[in-house]
């Protein structure tokens, strides 16, 4: 099992229309509380795919599951008017993930975005301003090495910081 930067708070899905991202904002000292999430591998690797496919425009897309665990990612289509350098879900994909995840009773435990030309992928002014969702967890990929990066970080849009979260990458086989 692999140990990452990420963490979690579960939250009751509100509608939200959109979301986007850009360059870097400075993290603050203020801690969050911060509770663990676990990734399957698989769900990594379809993040990093989906983030691949859609370079060199931005991807986004959700993550439900339940107990802190994932159990399904939700690769929704970017709509933005710049899609190099910001994302927004297409409202009718969001919508269907937040349906999708009401009637499986799962919650919305991360949202992801990738910043194609980043190695080491941190929250832009631009997506803390949009940080809408306070209780999930943003994941971004970044594809400016070879391997693709995958960072999670706590957002908080009220008091315009971020702090880098932890989360682990469990193997298929652990439920």
């Amino acid at each position: 099992m692999t140990r990452h930067n990420l963490a979690l708070v579960v939250s009751a899905l509100t509608e939200r229309q959109s979301l986007s991202a850009h360059q870097a904002a400075e993290p603050q000292k203020h801690p969050f509380n911060i509770v663990a999430i676990s990734l399957k591998q698989t769900h990594v690797d379809e993040i990093r795919r989906h983030a691949r496919e859609t370079s060199p425009h931005e991807c986004c897309g959700l993550i439900g599951g339940n107990d802190a665990r994932t159990r399904t990612v939700y690769p929704l289509r970017n709509v933005a008017a710049d899609p190099l350098v910001t994302y927004e879900a297409a409202p009718e994909d969001l919508f269907a993930a937040q349906r999708a995840m009401r009637d499986r009773g799962e919650q919305l435990l991360a949202i992801y975005h990738s910043h194609p030309r980043s190695n080491d992928p941190q929250p832009s002014e631009t997506d803390v301003r949009l940080a809408y969702y306070p209780s999930a967890v943003y994941c971004i990929v970044g594809l400016g090495d070879e391997e693709p990066c995958l960072r999670a970080f706590r957002i908080s849009e009220r008091e315009g910081r971020w702090e880098p979260a932890e989360y682990e990458v469990r193997s298929d086989s652990d439920k």
